[in-house]
């Protein structure tokens, strides 16, 4: 899936949604942030040029890792963007949901009947996705797949920053900061302790609809599921920690089970999407 132009196809989706997003920060009288932004698309063009003229294995190498760091400065970007105050409206209805999974079908009492086992197993899964991407790009190149790189990363990008761009245009709170005390685990562990400490102090405070986390974890595990299709394992294996994230972004009151579910969808448009792409271009 390498691109025919100056970009690789995984870089366009960069390249197009930093753009966008300085032409946002431009427009709303945020010129610092923008510049940011408008840095990002030559810092590719710089590495695509750099590797037309050097013609080196390790400019490749340099620009699959490059282009990862740039999917959590994107997360970030959201904020910078916009900086709406929450409503509640969405999340009244949304909680409704989230409360028939945890008591009306027994979901939180099905989880914490074998004490901290469970609950500690979903925190520490939500708390690895962070190092997941990089570990996988890592699998990639040690099964001499290096050249498809971008086909794992295009799969990657293309879900998750689809679920960034939405965020904004679902302006809401997470459950357990607009219901604080309300629904949360009767049980707290030390990674629960580590999760809340990283969203306390790094994460976006815009929106949570659709779930980032829930995006990352399916297209992680859709990327590699392209790329190494014969390692069935390894995709079912991240396909089941991606529903471990997803049923904790529940439990733990991080999102509601619409984000979720939404970012599900979008991350199946973008596998499908990535597929159609190979058909129009292949290797």
């Amino acid at each position: 899936m390498q691109g025919n132009g100056l970009f690789r196809s995984s870089e366009y989706l960069l390249v197009l949604y930093f753009a966008l997003a300085a032409a946002r920060t431009a427009a709303r009288g945020l010129f610092a942030f923008g510049l940011v932004d408008l840095c990002v698309p030559l810092v590719f063009a710089a590495l695509a040029l750099m590797e037309r003229r050097v013609r080196r294995v390790w400019v490749g190498v340099l620009r699959d890792w490059t282009a990862m760091p740039f999917l959590l400065l994107a997360y970030w970007n959201v904020d910078w963007i916009t900086q709406v105050p929450q409503t509640g409206g969405y999340e009244q209805r949304w909680i409704r949901l989230d409360r028939l999974l945890l008591y009306g079908w027994g979901g939180r009492s099905a989880i914490e009947c074998c004490g901290v086992l469970l609950p500690s197993l979903l925190e520490l899964s939500y708390l690895v996705l962070y190092a997941v991407p990089p570990v996988l790009l890592g699998i990639i190149y040690l099964a001499g797949r290096r050249r498809q790189a971008d086909r794992f990363l295009f799969t990657l990008f293309a879900g998750s920053l689809a679920a960034y761009a939405l965020l904004p245009l679902f302006p809401s709170a997470s459950p357990r900061d607009l219901f604080p005390g309300q629904d949360l685990p009767s049980m707290t562990t030390v990674f629960r302790r580590i999760n809340l400490w990283l969203l306390d102090s790094f994460d976006i405070h815009t929106s949570v609809f659709p779930s980032g986390h829930v995006a990352v974890a399916f297209c992680s595990a859709f990327g590699v599921m392209r790329v190494l299709p014969e390692r069935r394992w390894l995709g079912r294996a991240l396909l089941a920690f991606a529903a471990l994230v997803t049923i904790n972004t529940v439990y733990a009151r991080y999102h509601y089970a619409v984000d979720g579910l939404a970012a599900l969808a979008i991350s199946l448009v973008a596998f499908h999407f990535s597929r159609l792409l190979d058909h129009w271009r292949p290797d």
